[in-house]
């Protein structure tokens, strides 16, 4: 990996850049895979054929998630109705109400089926949040995609 500021060669993946101390992310003017010069313009570097902006850029830039898809699919598809996927997102809120929903849902379900009325719902949310993770369009609390399998 290659500075996109000054266009020194990094091990590893610094938070800043020990030549010019910004984030090595941040700038355009280098290939952040080869380190030839490019400009805010390049979309693909004439060096070496990497995309330089567009999605390898996003995930260059920070904008891909950390968290596992295979995790979030996994869990929307078994404990989906619980919201288990979306704690493991980080988003606590919408989790909660899923779990409520769901556990409440689930007990008063023996009486003339009116628990049936909170699950579906929960059901249809967690099996959209399903499509969502396997499609790669699912987002964590921060905004971030999850594509990484």
């Amino acid at each position: 990996m290659f500075c996109r500021n000054c266009g020194k060669e990094l091990i590893g993946s610094p938070e800043m850049c020990p030549e010019c101390g910004a984030k090595p992310t941040s700038g355009t003017s280098f290939c952040p895979n080869c380190g030839a010069a490019t400009t805010e313009l390049t979309e693909m570097c004439v060096k070496c054929g990497a995309r330089v902006a567009g999605v390898a850029a996003k995930a260059i830039a920070g904008d891909i998630s950390p968290k596992s898809r295979i995790a979030v699919t996994l869990l929307a598809f078994f404990l989906g109705w619980l919201g288990i996927h979306r704690f493991y997102l980080g988003k606590t809120g919408t989790a909660v109400v899923m779990l409520i929903l769901g556990i409440v849902g689930w007990a008063t379900s023996w009486i003339f089926g009116i628990g049936l009325l909170l699950l579906i719902p929960v059901c249809i949310w967690a099996f959209i949040d399903f499509i969502f993770a396997v499609s790669g369009h699912m987002r964590d609390t921060e905004g971030k995609l999850i594509e990484k399998w």
